[in-house]
């Protein structure tokens, strides 16, 4: 049957059995839109799959022929949100900014491993919290969150009030 999702059309194939009791786990019986196949492929490439792998993982588990071209297209649309809201400009003012670090286990080349998240959480004049920027690096110190101030202010902020880094003390992974 033809599937449409968000991100076009494409065949799904789906066995057949005597006493017609299987149930699809992913494209239930007569459904034809699919909206959660993008999920799919962000979840799949979120725990390191390349491409190539998504492809036959869509085909070895639901039979389904989805193609590279459009799976690059749905990764390069979250790609394309995630540098427009790394970049986008920011409060003026922030009477409250807090600077710490996050640990996460990633996947990289082919291995798990701790990696420091480092993350600027402002409190703006309505008394909203705000998450003003993510960085990976290797190392903290003055010089970095110099460049994560530095950064903020070319993104509009002009004013901070009270800063607060609670990762003085501690050494990432």
């Amino acid at each position: 049957k033809m599937i449409q999702t968000e991100d076009g059309q494409f065949e799904l194939k789906t066995p057949r059995d005597r006493n017609n009791d299987f149930e699809p786990a992913l494209v239930k019986k007569k459904q034809r839109r699919f909206t959660s196949m993008s999920d799919k492929i962000l979840f799949l490439y979120s725990q390191g799959m390349i491409t190539r792998d998504i492809v036959t993982t869509f085909k070895d588990l639901y039979d389904a022929d989805v193609s590279a071209t459009l799976i690059s297209k749905v990764t390069d649309a979250v790609i394309e949100q995630v540098i427009e809201w790394q970049s986008r400009h920011l409060d003026p003012v922030y009477p409250i900014v807090y600077l710490d670090c996050i640990v996460l286990k990633i996947r990289q080349d082919k291995q798990v491993i701790n990696k420091a998240v480092y993350l600027a959480l402002g409190v703006n004049l309505e008394g909203q919290k705000e998450l003003l920027g993510m960085w990976l690096s290797e190392n903290e110190g003055a010089k970095f969150w110099l460049g994560v101030l530095t950064e903020l202010q070319n993104r509009g902020v002009k004013d901070i009030r009270f800063c607060r880094n609670n990762y003085q003390n501690r050494r990432p992974p």
